[in-house]
């Protein structure tokens, strides 16, 4: 099998590369040599995540896989067909669950039957969007372009410890674009806030908080909940989520050793401000994570999003391996409307 040649070093030169590279191998029965993982870090190659990741598509499509150990910088990825049935990926630390899941749902949407992962790791960690950002804002958006998924928290696992567990249940879906050009009216914010293995006072202040901000800067009544238990640790966090007519915006704060509940609740609550001043129709981190899906999807797919590095990433590695590259309109703010048309 010939390889596609990827350098892990481009753009925001981390895991996001291997992820991409990995899941779009799968799906297009393509080989890929990724070289120079994470070169510019501080401990460059890959991490326990980066190799679950790789794992979790292993098993999806029996592919064979050289160059997967803890720090190594090069790893090639020759697929075979993608398969059906239950996985388990047990990532050993608390590495991301959502990143992991990230990587294998594209290329599991491809498959001719249903496809079940359980994946055992951090649900809520640090460098990571919180699964409750997975399930309330990036799976909506999947679904409108006919992503089957369905997703369930288990048990909640933070930093560092992890051990949290998610199960996920995948169904053959043909993907179309999806215009998300207009935000339209604001429908509501809500939110959950999660603690565990902690008081359940932590949670009621970073909920009663975070709705005083939102009432302050936004004049909105937010609806947020609140998850006492269920995890694997001591550990809290807030995701928002502001719905519109069109789409959903996020954002989300972890609670840490010296933060106050209060300032979680309200640091939640900046971001998601920030998210809606910009004027974007998909927050910073969703903007990033569509392009693989826009550039597959029959049709037309058009967003307005901040062209973070991580956008520029997954469109470099998206065009290397599909050979298909976005209109990109450069708008006021800082934003872009990047378009997809595939026929």
């Amino acid at each position: 099998m010939e390889f596609i040649e990827i350098d892990g070093s481009y753009g925001e030169g981390g895991g996001q590369v291997v992820r991409t590279a990995a899941a779009l191998s799968c799906v297009t029965n393509k080989g890929v040599r990724i070289s120079n993982i994470r070169a510019g870090r501080t401990r460059p190659g890959l991490s326990h995540q980066h190799i679950a990741a790789v794992k979790a598509v292993q098993a999806l499509s029996g592919a064979e896989v050289q160059g997967l150990g803890k720090g190594n910088t090069e790893v090639s990825v020759a697929p075979g067909e993608i398969g059906t049935g239950s996985f388990q990926i047990d990532i050993g630390t608390a590495g991301s669950v959502p990143l992991v899941l990230q990587t294998v749902l594209l290329p599991a949407l491809f498959s001719k039957g249903e496809v079940r992962f359980e994946i055992v790791g951090g649900t809520d960690v640090p460098m990571s969007p919180p699964m409750d950002y997975v399930e309330n804002v990036y799976l909506p958006v999947l679904r409108r372009m006919g992503a089957q998924v369905d997703v369930k928290i288990i048990r909640r696992g933070h930093y560092p410890r992890g051990g949290g567990l998610v199960r996920a249940a995948f169904r053959p879906s043909s993907l179309k674009g999806v215009s998300l050009e207009n935000r339209g009216e604001l429908k509501g914010v809500f939110g959950r806030v999660h603690c565990t293995e902690l008081p359940e006072s932590i949670a009621e202040r970073q909920k009663n908080a975070a709705i005083k901000d939102l009432q302050k800067r936004l004049d909105v009544k937010a609806e947020i909940t609140t998850e006492v238990g269920g995890g694997c640790g001591a550990g809290t966090g807030t995701v928002l989520w502001a719905t519109y007519e069109n789409v959903v915006l996020g954002a989300s704060c972890l609670g840490r050793i010296g933060k106050s509940a209060e300032s979680g609740g309200r640091e939640a609550v900046a971001r998601l401000c920030s998210e809606i001043e910009s004027g974007a129709t998909v927050d910073s981190h969703m903007g990033g994570q569509l392009i693989p899906y826009a550039a597959l999807a029959t049709g037309e797919s058009s967003f307005v999003c901040r062209l973070t590095e991580h956008t520029k990433t997954n469109i470099h590695v998206t065009e290397q391996i599909l050979g298909t590259r976005p209109r990109i309109d450069r708008l006021h703010g800082g934003l872009v409307n990047i378009k997809y048309q595939n026929h």
